[in-house]
């Protein structure tokens, strides 16, 4: 795997870098304390929140907000799609939101498809600030109770680490497209511990604590845990380049999957894809055929 950390140049700004100090100063007086710090800091999204709220949404899409763990998720749904059409769950990474899946949905809708946008808890519309992948995956399964099952789904980034992840525990979906892939939780961790200058003790740490709180295992969010599980005719879309999310993890995965295939791109990134007409064509085709896949 790539040794680039992707979380080194969000804590380069002098702000950060001092909450970074204090997280290490915690560290050293009080472990544990130090530990629930982390995990705050972690699992808060970059501050994308305001802009998503206050960003108009073109018609015909149309926000519905089902509750969910005391709050509520935003969905969104398109007004002129008329019933019956085979339906398709889109949903975003980390930090973003359920509009940048737009371009691909409309696509889809284009070729027939009805496709459902989430906004994921804690990002975009969805109430909440602090979030996590089980959360993501609790969230996945109620909207699916409310408005699936699905014909396909597409995920982005941690959303296709989630996604996969309900894949492997039973989400009712026909097709799969996952692009950008995200590393498994425990590297996130790991290039957090890094880049706040903490050494992997912390890294350590939180994944104990967060394992004990949630009682479920960070290991089954490996690519060799979810390929075994992970029955769906699989496409998976990386960038050669990514830096955010190497391309590694998506190869892992594959490997193991008894229906994937990988289609690899060049100079799009980690967020270019999802707007790009080639791989918007690659999802359409994946999501409209019949034949299974095979690895290549």
């Amino acid at each position: 795997m790539s040794t680039h950390n992707p979380a080194a140049a969000f804590f380069a700004s002098p702000a950060a870098r001092g909450v970074a100090a204090l997280l290490r100063g915690l560290q050293h007086v009080s472990p544990s304390l130090g530990t629930r710090v982390a995990l705050g800091l972690f699992f808060t999204p970059m501050p994308t929140k305001w802009l998503a709220r206050s960003r108009a949404v073109p018609r015909p899409w149309v926000e519905r907000q089902l509750p969910f763990e005391g709050g509520h998720v935003s969905v969104w749904e398109r007004r002129d799609i008329e019933p019956g059409r085979p339906k398709v769950l889109l949903t975003h990474g980390w930090a973003g939101d359920a509009q940048q899946m737009r371009p691909l949905a409309d696509t889809l809708a284009a070729a027939g498809f009805e496709p459902v946008l989430l906004d994921l808890p804690a990002h975009g519309r969805s109430s909440g600030w602090r979030s996590n992948l089980l959360q993501w995956v609790r969230a996945i399964f109620a909207v699916t109770a409310r408005f699936g099952p699905w014909d396909g789904v597409v995920a982005h980034s941690l959303g296709a680490m989630a996604m996969s992840h309900a894949l492997a525990r039973g989400l009712p979906v026909r097709r799969a497209a996952l692009v950008a892939l995200a590393p498994a939780p425990w590297q996130f961790l790991r290039w957090f511990a890094q880049a706040m200058g903490t050494g992997e003790g912390l890294a350590a740490r939180m994944r104990g604590h967060f394992e004990q709180r949630e009682g479920a295992s960070l290991g089954h969010f490996e690519p060799g845990w979810l390929a075994l599980r992970v029955n769906q005719p699989t496409l998976l879309v990386h960038d050669r380049g990514d830096l955010t999310a190497p391309i590694a993890g998506s190869e892992t995965l594959l490997a193991g999957l008894s229906a994937g295939r990988l289609h690899v791109t060049e100079n799009l990134g980690h967020r270019r894809l999802l707007s790009d007409p080639a791989v918007m064509e690659q999802v359409q085709a994946h999501l409209s055929a019949t034949p299974s896949l095979r690895a290549v």
